[in-house]
């Protein structure tokens, strides 16, 4: 059984570089929910002959995803949220899928059993890249370019943010229901450093990334302007 969780659920107030120790603070009970399954994962694995592994992708991105059309509706607005030094891990789809594929050749294995069963994995495309710098790549590539950025404080960002989870709560209480873009949460992991280490994954999983961060960002670009393209005709 191979259990999959994205790695915003895992937090720190300071640490930038995160290995496969679980931390214990959650944002919100969205996250909180899938750490708690990914525990109970981890302890059934070895009960009844159940084999269990979790894997940890990063930012996954790629065809079909929700990246390309969010940066292609701002154009060339270029902002950035705090001091704009903020790293994550970003993954490519299909590593992903190998990261999965590995994981389960390692386990029908009775020594890769003994080694991985029960135990969780981060996966990314091993490429930590500035958070900024990243999305500004996918709208250059998608035809953007920057003529000035525009830089927020995160002070005024967390304001704003609690003031419309506020204004959310009260219209809630009026039955009007929509999709709140801004959150304390989002805010937090779009200015929180965020890089993973994968060692683990490469030495007992044999994992290592297939598709190259760049080349997996023209794939998934060349993708969405496909369909984009076709849905215009």
């Amino acid at each position: 059984m191979l259990f999959s969780t994205q790695l915003p659920r895992i937090l720190s107030r300071t640490t930038c570089h995160f290995t496969t120790r679980s931390m214990s603070r959650f944002p919100d009970a969205y996250t909180q929910t899938k750490a708690e399954a990914e525990k109970l994962v981890i302890k059934a694995n070895d009960i009844n002959d159940l084999l269990t592994c979790c894997l940890r992708p990063g930012s996954i991105f790629g065809p079909g995803d929700m990246v390309m059309p969010t940066l292609d509706s701002y154009g060339r607005t270029n902002f950035i949220i705090g001091d704009g030094k903020n790293c994550d891990d970003f993954v490519y789809v299909e590593n992903v899928v190998y990261g999965h594929i590995c994981a389960d050749t390692t386990l029908s294995t009775i020594e890769g059993a003994k080694t991985s069963g029960g135990k969780a994995y981060f996966i990314t495309n091993m490429e930590p890249i500035n958070l900024w710098d990243f999305l500004h790549m996918v709208q250059e590539e998608l035809g953007h370019k920057r003529l000035f950025t525009i830089r927020i404080p995160l002070s005024l960002m967390k304001l704003v943010s609690y003031l419309v989870e506020w204004a959310y709560m009260i219209l809630h209480r009026y039955g009007i229901c929509q999709t709140q873009r801004v959150t304390p949460a989002r805010i937090k992991y779009m200015t929180l450093n965020r890089t993973f280490s994968c060692n683990r994954a490469v030495e007992e999983l044999g994992y290592k990334p297939t598709v190259t961060l760049m080349d997996g960002l023209k794939i998934a670009v060349n993708s969405y302007i496909q369909s984009k393209n076709m849905n215009l005709s």
